[in-house]
């Protein structure tokens, strides 16, 4: 038997690691954590990366390869999924740029995805720009839920996925499959609900090598797994993914994810991401499409989709909820709201490794793991 004393250190503990694991995307600096290393198979070596992307000369410069939607993910929603994938164009219509818990008062154009970035200017080292919603977050507008998929797995009358192109030469193309929702609802922790947030960006990325899958990425909190294609679930060639409960993290297999301790995913604990076979979503037939210049770390775009929300740089969801408000709630000083997330162009779109971090030593499983 634990020590009561000891038992409550090692329960804070977890709460803490959890809490912060579960926020690290809702910061406006995007800050990872080392990348997730559970008990699985010993990994194998890690896909190599090719060289910067080449610039002007790119073949796939205007074009959608076919094996970007050959291979593009399929994924399962939650069977009691209640947040689902939601309208770009929507989250930033109900929405209003603030600054220090402040609207912004400089005259402005009515917002879109055409024109997001004029915010721009307004984002400085010392402050940053919050798309905060215009109904307060705990009335529970009912845009927040996003769009269920259909029959057909399509979002309909609505765009819920960024697909981004990056060639980085010697035959090695990087695709980018960005998920966007409008709330993520964080982990039940102890009868109370901690890091729910306005704006969430997840992603899978798929490394092709002349035209074939190699590795693919899943986003998880604040970092994720990386596994050989091979490896992977699939429907025909396509990979399956199932998404988390409220919180959209990515997961390779169903069941129960566990991250009480950061970077390490177990099937059973006290902070738990829970999927299924709920709604299948097919993220490419409602997405936009752009090409990456990594050596520039520009984008372009394709089949006319906009621009400015993709060039946006500050964050997608309100900022962190004061303490004394009283909708904010916490758990040892955990918060019930925290703050919204940077977007798709804070990804490390240029990474060299198929894993988010670059700096650490990046592992791609050929199993399947929790």
């Amino acid at each position: 038997m634990i020590p009561h004393s000891l038992h409550s250190f090692l329960v804070l503990f977890l709460l803490k690691s959890a809490f912060y694991s579960l926020s690290a995307y809702a910061s406006p600096v995007d800050s990872p954590a080392p990348p997730v290393d559970p008990p699985s198979p010993a990994p194998v070596d890690p896909v190599p990366a090719g060289p910067a992307a080449p610039g002007p000369t790119d073949p796939l410069a205007d074009t959608i390869p076919p094996f970007a939607l050959d291979f593009a993910p399929l994924v399962w929603l939650d069977k009691k999924e209640t947040f689902f994938p939601s309208d770009i164009e929507t989250h930033i219509s109900n929405t209003s740029p603030f600054i220090d818990l402040k609207i912004v008062e400089t005259p402005l154009p009515p917002l879109s995805t055409a024109n997001l970035d004029v915010l721009n200017p307004l984002n400085t080292d010392t402050q940053h720009v919050f798309l905060t919603t215009k109904v307060p977050v705990q009335d529970s507008p009912k845009w927040l839920e996003g769009v269920a998929p259909d029959q057909d797995g399509k979002s309909k009358d609505a765009t819920t996925c960024v697909t981004i192109i990056s060639n980085r030469g010697n035959g090695t193309v990087d695709v980018f499959y960005m998920y966007f929702y409008s709330f993520n609802k964080g982990t039940d922790v102890l009868f109370h609900e901690l890091g729910n947030h306005v704006g969430d960006w997840e992603h899978n990325m798929i490394r092709f090598q002349n035209g074939e899958p190699d590795g693919i990425w899943f986003s998880q909190h604040s970092n994720g797994q990386a596994f050989r294609y091979q490896a992977v679930e699939k429907q025909g060639k396509r990979p399956v993914v199932y998404s988390a409960r409220g919180s959209h993290a990515n997961y390779a297999i169903d069941g129960n994810h566990d991250h009480s301790i950061p970077n390490i995913n177990l099937p059973a604990g006290p902070v738990t991401d829970r999927t299924s076979q709920g709604t299948l979503w097919d993220p490419v037939k409602s997405s936009f499409f752009y090409t990456y210049d990594g050596a520039t770390n520009s984008i372009a775009p394709l089949n006319n989709s906009p621009l400015g929300f993709m060039k946006y740089n500050g964050l997608w969801g309100n900022t962190d909820m004061p303490k004394d408000d009283p909708a904010q709630e916490s758990l040892f000083g955990f918060p019930k709201f925290v703050g919204g997330p940077s977007g798709p162009m804070d990804k490390r779109l240029n990474r060299i490794n198929v894993c988010l971090n670059d700096d650490k030593s990046c592992k791609v499983r050929d199993k399947l793991a929790a």
